[in-house]
């Protein structure tokens, strides 16, 4: 029976065991593949981008927060233009003056793909001296690419986020900025923007960050499931991959292509300062080499006050306001930092706010260490 009994202890045993060593391998598993990123994410199919739009137009509709005609004279001669091809002609010498009408630049974003007939969201800036578009429409507007060519229409009501209120005497009190709005789908598609991803043998995936390591292990990923010689690396931002001839084939084939996933390469070492907000960004992998900084403050406060003279009782002086200036300079104690050979970035963190360095202490080091070679990362200052 004691056999029995530390048989089933001995078999429970194990049996926990093998759970924790298959729990073990799970987390290891969710690890590793926590490291691992998409391609999608990593890079972009070559000339498959957006194109910028822009257009002139005007906003009328507008409740007295349009152009004052007299600063912004382009907006009346717009007017007239349009009016005139509509078959109203205003005679000659006539002062318009409106102010709920306003002149505006219109500019989108064409997606790649986009088909004739489909629709694209629109931004809408005055550039006259408008107060607000709030309330207002956008008559229609072509909108033109880098060639000249009208790729999309845009029309609509404006949906304006902030709002202004002028008083009498010239104060003014804004909420966002009341002079820029958008159009929710306010411009449709015209004409189709011609794209090379149907054209040749082969596709490029452009790095969105070049990496060599980056794009070897891309590049190996996907030789490693499509067959050797589907890709090679060009650079150290560019993959070409052999892609299908028919158009379908070739979108399976990119679909399979950018929910591949791989472990891209570490980022350099670097160190990023911006010296006006204080902001410091550092990589996981800065090191630093045996050294020690000492770092102290000195401060200096001057405080202004007045002395008043009075002269002696009938005398003939007169009261004098002498001014004077009380200067006292503090010498803040140093501080000693020694760091050791490799010590990492959550040591030197540690070791400044360890005596409750300020961030501009911590810009000041960093600047120190690098300009003694101690600091192994890229130092940018922004």
């Amino acid at each position: 029976m004691a056999v029995l009994s530390f048989s089933a202890a001995a078999r429970g045993l194990v049996s926990h065991m093998g759970r924790l060593v298959a729990l073990g391998a799970l987390l290891a598993a969710a690890f590793a593949a926590s490291a691992e990123e998409r391609v999608k994410d990593l890079a972009s199919v070559a000339g498959v981008r957006s194109n910028q739009l822009v257009g002139y137009g005007l906003v009328v509709g507008l409740d007295g927060t349009g152009d004052q005609t007299t600063q912004a004279p382009f907006t009346t001669q717009s007017l007239r233009n349009m009016l005139a091809q509509l078959g109203v002609t205003i005679p000659p010498g006539t002062n318009l003056q409106l102010r709920n009408v306003a002149a505006v630049m219109v500019h989108a974003d064409l997606p790649p793909f986009a088909k004739p007939g489909q629709t694209i969201d629109v931004t809408v800036s005055s550039i006259g001296n408008a107060t607000s578009l709030r309330g207002g429409s956008l008559l229609m507007t072509p909108l033109r690419g880098a060639d000249g060519q009208v790729y999309a229409i845009a029309q609509g009501n404006l949906v304006v986020g902030g709002f202004g209120v002028d008083g009498r005497d010239g104060s003014r009190v804004a909420v966002n900025v009341p002079s820029v709005g958008r159009i929710p789908s306010g411009a449709t598609v015209e004409r189709e923007v011609p794209t090379a991803f149907h054209l040749g043998d082969s596709i490029v995936l452009n790095l969105h960050r070049p990496d060599f390591t980056t794009a070897r292990r891309l590049s190996d990923a996907i030789n490693g499931s499509f067959g050797p010689e589907t890709a090679n690396a060009i650079d150290a931002a560019s993959v070409r991959v052999r892609a299908p001839l028919d158009p379908s084939a070739r979108v399976a084939f990119v679909s399979m292509l950018e929910n591949m996933t791989i472990e891209p390469g570490a980022p350099p070492a670097r160190v990023i300062v911006n010296a006006r907000t204080g902001t410091i960004v550092m990589g996981g992998d800065v090191r630093v080499l045996p050294a020690a900084v000492s770092h102290g403050s000195l401060t200096v406060t001057i405080t202004e006050s007045f002395d008043v003279s009075q002269p002696p009782p009938f005398s003939d002086g007169v009261t004098v306001v002498t001014p004077r200036s009380d200067i006292e300079v503090e010498q803040g104690g140093s501080r000693m930092f020694p760091f050791g050979p490799g010590t990492t970035l959550e040591e030197i963190v540690q070791a400044v706010n360890g005596v409750g360095a300020a961030p501009g202490d911590l810009v000041a080091i960093l600047e120190a260490l690098h300009r003694a070679g101690a600091l192994r990362a890229e130092l940018i200052v922004i």
